[in-house]
């Protein structure tokens, strides 16, 4: 298979939404309340879009998943009830969501390298990144990848998890 991450485009919001949708329902079925409120939607993705913060995944050429990648802009990880393992610059990423005909082939693992392989590029060696508590899967990505548990932040007055992964040994 050839996989490519690369910036969204406006045309492609159709099937990122397809896709962010799925991952809606998923949580629903699982019992969460992660997603069921009306967030994310297509104004948040376009908005994404717009900023050049959208991200997809592709699969010879078909959309198989997307995410958000930003920079040191995420204002509420500056009230983590807990502590960040650095302060320094910091890659986030949000909505992360794969395709639900490519489920279950390490699709969210590929994204977070290439997530990685972003944040050096750009001389950044911290990624942050939170999920809701009961998001169980990712919970166990991050721990499988290396991200350590940080304490916990609020979105939408809801506490969320707060993983972070430092690219290089802290000194």
């Amino acid at each position: 298979m050839n996989y490519n991450f690369r910036k969204a485009t406006l045309n492609e919001l159709p099937e990122i939404w397809n896709i962010i949708q799925g991952a809606i329902q998923r949580r629903k079925e699982d019992g969460s309340n992660q997603w069921q409120d009306g967030y994310p939607n297509p104004e948040v993705l376009q908005n994404d879009i717009d900023k050049e913060a959208a991200f997809v995944l592709t699969e010879n050429n078909t959309i198989v998943g997307y995410c958000a990648v930003l920079i040191n802009d995420e204002p509420e990880y500056a009230n983590i009830e807990g502590k960040w393992l650095t302060n320094a610059d910091f890659v986030v990423f949000h909505r992360v969501a794969i395709a639900e005909t490519h489920l279950g082939k390490g699709l969210a693992k590929k994204i977070f390298k290439y997530i990685e392989d972003f944040a050096i590029k750009n001389k950044i060696y911290s990624i942050k990144a939170d999920t809701n508590f009961d998001n169980l899967a990712m919970i166990s990505i991050f721990e499988k990848i290396g991200y350590t548990f940080c304490g916990e932040v609020y979105f939408r007055g809801r506490p969320r998890k707060a993983f972070e992964k430092t690219l290089i040994s802290i000194k």
